[in-house]
């Protein structure tokens, strides 16, 4: 079979959770899978070779356009142009690949699409928290949302993918589709997550990380409810954590002004930046806390990587997470910074029930990692193909 796939959304330097999962996917297929043929589609008028992942199987080939990304939105907007069609004649021009048709297409995320009748259609929906918390978003990126018509796309696809239950109901719901055409495709963890081999000692001195921490890790943007973690914090401080700090890292995001101006006012609190993913691993396994507080979340990949890391978690007991941390986790309204921070000194008390607790933690979440491998979800991607 012949699959085209858009990987437009790995052409940021800065990868979060969809090009983590775009990326986690894509490797463990191209690593099963050695008769499909794979044409990588990306528009940009920039050279992003540094950027995009470099696949070298013989099945693997990439098709890319140079328009203007404005332009090339408008025109598949008003579908002047089929993405299928484009992307045969691109490998015609240039690599003389005589490809009469595509077989699938398969988008790993929401984005401006225009694709012939006959093309089977696969479409990932991470989460829809445009839909549910439109407040957290900037007047553009709502209006962004708004004309790619998740509600339409949903309905010209003939196969939806999402990363939990949780999400794949509210898809269901939310459009009204067919709950059977919606499937469940876990994410797995990163072998760099699981094989860290960083010097943590060199790492602290770089970053200037104190001895014990508390870490929170993600876009720095009004959804991952930030300001509620430094909060808590300031309040856990009193509680008696003294001797911690908490670390801050990810991307700067949008509508964040206030959480910047709180990092500053608040003693111990450190915002080092978006970390590479060698980095970010090792920072899991030294922090004492993982702290996620999300408002909405379609999965919560840091959550599943820092069990993974067998560092102890507190997250909300809303939408997909308590999928992803089942009863290895400690939850708490993300809206109750009260509650956060007393969790927090819970968690992190010295008496001998504490640490009890916080063995018996990393223990099962451990067990729990096991079910999200990415193996497993190509081969269950691999199957809806020939669906």
């Amino acid at each position: 079979m012949n699959i085209g796939v858009d990987i437009r959304c790995l052409m940021d330097k800065q990868r979060t959770g969809v090009g983590e999962y775009t990326y986690g996917l894509l490797d463990a297929v191209f690593k099963i899978d050695r008769e499909n043929q794979y044409f990588l589609f990306y528009n940009s008028y920039k050279d992003v070779s540094e950027i995009l992942p470099k696949w070298s199987h013989p099945n693997v080939h990439y098709a890319r356009t140079r328009w203007p990304n404005k332009c090339f939105n408008a025109i598949l907007l008003l579908n002047l142009i089929k993405l299928d069609n484009l992307v045969i004649k691109k490998l015609f021009t240039n690599y003389k690949l005589q490809i009469k048709n595509l077989d699938v297409w398969f988008s790993p995320n929401l984005n401006f699409t225009s694709l012939t009748s006959k093309v089977k259609f696969i479409l990932t929906i991470h989460d829809l928290s445009f839909e549910f918390l439109s407040e957290c978003y900037t007047l553009k990126q709502r209006l962004w949302h708004k004309l790619l018509m998740p509600k339409k796309q949903c309905e010209r696809a003939d196969i939806i993918l999402t990363p939990s239950e949780s999400t794949a109901r509210d898809v269901a719901a939310t459009y009204g589709i067919d709950r059977e055409k919606v499937n469940v495709c876990y994410p797995g963890v990163s072998t760099i997550i699981t094989q860290n081999t960083i010097n943590i000692t060199q790492l602290r001195e770089e970053y200037d990380l104190p001895e014990k921490f508390i870490l929170f890790l993600g876009t720095i943007e009004p959804r991952k409810n930030v300001e509620a973690v430094i909060g808590a914090f300031a309040m856990a401080y009193d509680l008696g954590l003294r001797t911690y700090g908490l670390v801050i890292t990810g991307a700067k995001g949008w509508k964040n002004k206030d959480v910047f101006q709180m990092i500053v006012n608040t003693p111990n609190v450190r915002y080092i930046d978006y970390v590479a993913e060698e980095d970010k691993s090792a920072l899991y396994q030294m922090a004492s806390l993982f702290v996620y507080p999300s408002l909405y979340e379609g999965f919560g990949l840091p959550v599943l990587e820092a069990m993974a890391s067998g560092t102890p978690v507190i997250t909300s007991n809303r939408s997909s997470l308590p999928e992803v941390g089942g009863d290895a986790v400690y939850y708490v309204n993300p809206t109750n910074a009260a509650e956060l921070s007393e969790a927090m000194a819970r968690i992190l008390r010295d008496d001998e029930l504490g640490i009890m607790n916080y063995e018996l933690r990393i223990e099962r979440q451990r067990e729990l990692v096991k079910k999200f491998d990415w193996e497993r979800s190509a081969k269950e991607f691999l199957l809806l193909i020939h669906i």
